[in-house]
């Protein structure tokens, strides 16, 4: 499964060539030029097109989920854009807060749940680089961060960190001046974070630090079930 964040483009603005991956069943959820999202799901995980749902709290193209059945259960994965929080504060805490109350929700059933993308939130210290470690910039607030542990104390795991729990240079984002990517000085943005019967089964979540254009590197994880990996 691959999960996109700010598109910037809604389904008449995708090429055809992207539109409908081959392979993939492929859902764009976004509108020109701001913000989106994007959920495409792989025809043999899903042999029939997966619904795709968005929770009440969606706005701004923020969130969409789909239900897959696989070799590890079903598991319902959403791709999520978090507002970055400078231009309105608070509608990026009531997402935050709304994002806790649908992973509680997940937790109470016991369903399988992965939200994958851009949280907008540097979990710890750790996660900024030291140069880039400023007590009031927003991303690093305490609030913040409180909020993004209560989403997490929701009966899920950081994949990431769990996996390379002492890496000081694990980041997924870097300001695109100065190289600060070449020079690794970054933050960690981008999660997967998964329910912990699952994360119990990852194999791997790397940061791939070298692919793409964008000034986020992906975050690729694999589970690996009964009888073979999930990516």
């Amino acid at each position: 499964m691959v999960c996109l964040q700010e598109i910037k483009a809604g389904p008449d603005d995708i090429p055809l060539t992207l539109f409908a991956l081959e392979d993939y069943w492929c859902y764009w959820h976004g509108g020109k030029g701001y913000s989106g999202v994007a959920l495409h799901v792989r025809k043999d995980v899903a042999p029939a097109r997966p619904e795709v749902s968005h929770p009440a709290f969606d706005h701004e193209h923020r969130i969409a989920s789909t239900t897959v059945h696989t070799n590890l259960g079903s598991v319902t994965v959403a791709s999520v854009y978090v507002p970055n929080g400078g231009k309105d504060f608070p509608a990026k805490m009531k997402f935050l807060e709304a994002l806790r109350d649908y992973a509680a929700s997940f937790e109470r059933t016991g369903a399988c749940l992965v939200l994958c993308g851009d949280l907008n939130v540097a979990r710890t210290d750790r996660d900024v680089h030291p140069k880039e470690r400023k007590p009031r910039a927003i991303g690093q607030l305490p609030e913040e961060r409180a909020l993004l542990e209560r989403i997490i104390a929701h009966g899920l795991v950081d994949v990431g960190r769990t996996l390379d729990p002492t890496n000081d240079g694990l980041f997924t984002w870097w300001a695109p001046w100065r190289n600060l990517r070449a020079r690794n000085i970054g933050w960690r943005l981008d999660y997967v974070l998964a329910s912990t019967t699952l994360a119990a089964q990852a194999e791997s979540c790397s940061v791939q630090k070298d692919v793409g254009t964008s000034d986020h590197a992906p975050v690729m994880a694999s589970f690996v079930g009964p009888h073979g990996i999930l990516g």
